[in-house]
């Protein structure tokens, strides 16, 4: 074992130091875990209000992106900084895009805000599992659970009504208004619970150039996306050029993967077996669940005709769905050898209650459709912990921030790309571009609202076939012993 490696095995810390220094990140967490729920009622107010369809998506987009980008070298300056500075970075910049987007007069100016927010959100969610994956080790971590699972709750519950409440009955801007106080208290108390934190610094060079060519290949690949179908032909040369630009683009990326001394995404931590297995199955249920967190809002209101506070009732099995899986998983974890167990099993679940869906999607009996939802969000929700644990079980502590950024960034990639692609896929298929045809869905009109379940059909069976990949990928990730003490894992590159 190294010196670094030495030096980076944290002090022992009793429960309750650990859980006051959990509490302090709970908050932090709750910003970006509440900004996931909250949006996604409101988008077909804002859509309306802005007379802008088309590029709705965009606003979910813009985030996730910057998100995205910024996730791998937030691990990584967590490596070298400690987490305590980056968390507050992270915190000032989530607070200026939340500002700005509540300020917003146009459609664009709220995704310009939408991105700086993502550039602080990207890390909030990272940093956390990292400083818990820093604190506790990968057995004993079932325990402490309860509290992000109280987080995720009240964000699955709290999101989706207030989103609903606000956009129908007071304003939009009121969804990131509340971000201002909840900010300034998690950045207080985050502070001072971690400097309690034992030290954790590692030498290690940042690697913009490859974080830059990340994100052009991203930005490309989410244009064609979000473009194809609606302003340009999928066979258009617009659409291959910009898919033949990020092609090219994630080529060189690769190629810097493979010759930078100390690449984005180290070849170390890419060729764990554990970390190659679970980040994949990781990024399709996020993708999933954050991209029906988003599109089902439109469909709620424009197929069953529900009010936007009602749409946000009726996403809570979704939401909640996933909060009881994840936290049965994290329970069950800490219990049993074969952990992968329950995570195939509902990945299984959620397919069957997806495809159900995509069968009758025109008309579907309200209880079915929350039913089918609160039974996806389960099978979703056992995939994340039982993922995170896993690849942080499986490197070596001097690596625990890099590999958990790395584990959020394809989460955050899955998601940007599985919701531009659902959004490409209902403005496409369903011919609802412009206001006109925004006002007239809302409104009521039957053409519009059966062209739009129909293309939700389709946005099912993709929704089944990512978690499809995601089952594959669980299968394959092999169970590895539980670490049981705070000891760094050996370096496990195969």
């Amino acid at each position: 074992m190294d010196a670094c490696t030495t030096e980076a095995q944290p002090a022992p810390l009793d429960h309750a130091a650990i859980r006051t220094i959990i509490v302090g990140v709970m908050l932090a967490m709750l910003l970006a875990a509440l900004d996931q729920t909250i949006i996604g009622t409101a988008l077909p107010t804002i859509g309306a209000e802005f007379g802008d369809l088309e590029n709705l998506s965009w606003i979910v987009t813009a985030y996730l992106l910057t998100g995205t980008a910024v996730t791998p070298m937030v691990g990584k300056l967590a490596d070298i900084h400690g987490p305590r500075p980056v968390l507050n970075g992270c915190i000032a910049l989530f607070l200026v895009g939340s500002i700005a987007c509540a300020l917003a007069p146009s459609m664009l100016w709220l995704i310009g805000g939408r991105a700086v927010q993502g550039l602080g959100g990207g890390g909030l969610i990272a940093l956390a599992q990292t400083i818990i994956g820093l604190l506790v080790p990968p057995r004993e971590r079932g325990r402490y659970q309860v509290y992000f699972a109280a987080v995720f709750i009240t964000s699955s519950i709290a999101g989706p009504i207030l989103g609903g409440f606000f956009a129908q009955h007071l304003h939009w801007s009121l969804i990131f208004w509340i971000n201002v106080p909840l900010g300034i208290a998690a950045a207080a108390m985050s502070d001072r619970t971690l400097r309690r934190l034992p030290a954790h610094h590692h030498p290690r060079r940042l690697d913009v150039i490859g974080a830059l060519l990340m994100c052009a290949a991203t930005v490309a690949l989410l244009l064609a996306l979000s473009w194809g179908g609606t302003r340009f032909a999928w066979t258009s040369p617009q659409i291959l050029g910009l898919a033949a630009i990020s092609a090219v683009i994630w080529l060189g990326f690769a190629v810097r993967v493979a010759t930078a001394l100390e690449p984005l995404l180290p070849i170390a931590v890419l060729s764990n077996q554990v970390v190659r297995t679970g980040v994949p199955s990781a990024a399709f249920a996020m993708g999933t669940m954050v991209g029906l967190s988003i599109q089902m809002p439109l469909y709620l209101e424009g197929v069953v005709r529900l009010s936007a506070s009602q749409s946000g009732l009726a996403l809570i099995p979704l939401m909640a769905g996933v909060v009881v899986g994840a936290t049965g998983a994290s329970q069950v974890m800490s219990r049993v050898t074969h952990y992968k167990r329950l995570p195939v099993l509902g990945l299984v679940g959620g397919i069957l209650a997806l495809l159900v869906l995509a069968y009758e999607p025109v008309n579907p009996p309200l209880w079915l459709y929350l039913v089918a939802m609160g039974v996806t969000g389960i099978g979703l929700g056992t995939v994340l912990p039982v993922s995170t644990v896993a690849i942080q079980n499986a490197v070596p502590l001097p690596q625990m921030g890099t590999a958990t950024g790395l584990a959020n960034f394809f989460r955050s990639l899955g998601s940007a790309i599985l919701t531009a692609g659902f959004g490409a896929v209902v403005i496409s298929m369903s011919g609802l571009e412009g206001s006109g045809s925004m006002e007239t869905l809302l409104g009521g009109g039957q053409a519009g609202s059966e062209a739009l379940a129909l293309a939700f059909r389709w946005v099912f069976l993709m929704a089944a076939a990512a978690l499809t990949l995601s089952l594959i990928a669980m299968i394959a990730m092999q169970e590895r012993p539980l670490r049981g003490h705070a000891s760094p894992a050996a370096a496990l590159p195969e």
